[in-house]
């Protein structure tokens, strides 16, 4: 008596609350895969949606970007010649790196009840040989950044550095022999700083890719020198230019001594003067009586 009415309560519970047996799962909620090799992704709802729920597949890449895979009982354009379904699973006949990413499968009832269980797909990918970019010449006390990046590896490549064909490894103060060393090393980002370089970081430099799905990939071996400000060079520039603009001025001055320069002071004055209106060169433009006039 007292065990049916434990279950009638617990049961007149479930109805205030809402909790139901409806669920939605999946068998590997991780999938690993070769690029170019068949998957599935599965997916199994409980018996409560009813014979006919709906199923939907979503997927969402590593920028954010989402559509829908299966919609409507039917492949989207982009998976229409690779994808199937079979009960609620997806079938990939041949997948590709641009396939990375989170699939959702979302159940549905006619009575708009709704779960959905999520799987990551991560397709492999072994690394190519990345590009590495490693300055060629560094001055004393400046900073120096050591890049490296491989675009095609998945999972994304972890990423190691070495000095001379000797690894560095990521903490230096940590290791023996390393803890004169100040560089940065970041093995996810593929970076190797130096915040303040010294003579001794002078080396040959060169970096590895690696992941899960194949062999790793270096780059070539690149030099870096590390230089001392040039005082000498610097000083020797600034004397040049004094003597020049020296050179300059004393050019200038033999030029305006000679004559050779035009002088302000020296423009000629120039008076223009009309022709006269009644006559010859001696006349003065003024009506005059001549001697030999006679009245």
């Amino acid at each position: 008596m007292l065990f049916g009415c434990l279950v009638s309560t617990l049961l007149f519970t479930s109805v205030l609350t809402g909790v139901s047996g409806f669920s939605v799962t999946t068998s590997n909620a991780n999938v690993q895969v070769k690029e170019n090799a068949g998957v599935d992704l599965t997916c199994s709802y409980s018996a409560d949606f009813g014979s006919n729920p709906r199923v939907v597949w979503k997927f969402k890449d590593r920028t954010g970007s989402q559509k829908y895979v299966f919609y409507d009982g039917n492949p989207t354009g982009a998976y229409s010649n690779r994808v199937t379904m079979y009960g609620s699973n997806l079938r990939f006949n041949k997948v590709t790196r641009k396939d990375n990413g989170v699939y959702d499968c979302e159940v549905s009832s006619t009575d708009s009840l709704f779960k959905e269980a999520r799987v990551t797909l991560t397709v492999l990918v072994p690394p190519s040989p990345p590009l590495c970019r490693v300055p060629t010449s560094v001055t004393t006390g400046k900073k120096a950044l050591l890049t490296c990046h491989d675009g095609d590896g998945s999972p994304s490549s972890q990423y190691k550095w070495y000095r001379n064909g000797i690894p560095l490894p990521p903490e230096p103060s940590k290791i023996s022999g390393f803890q004169n060393y100040t560089y940065r090393l970041n093995s996810v980002a593929g970076t190797l700083e130096f915040p303040s370089a010294k003579k001794m970081d002078a080396a040959e430099y060169y970096c590895e890719a690696s992941n899960i799905a194949g062999p790793s990939q270096r780059c070539k071996a690149l030099k870096m020198d590390v230089r001392d400000v040039n005082t000498g060079g610097i000083v020797a520039g600034v004397i040049v230019a004094l003597l020049l603009l020296v050179l300059l001025a004393v050019g200038i001055w033999y030029a305006h001594k000679k004559g050779y320069l035009p002088s302000e002071t020296q423009k000629p004055n120039v008076v223009y003067q009309p022709p006269s209106l009644y006559g010859g060169e001696d006349d003065d433009g003024d009506f005059k009586q001549k001697s030999s006039f006679v009245v």
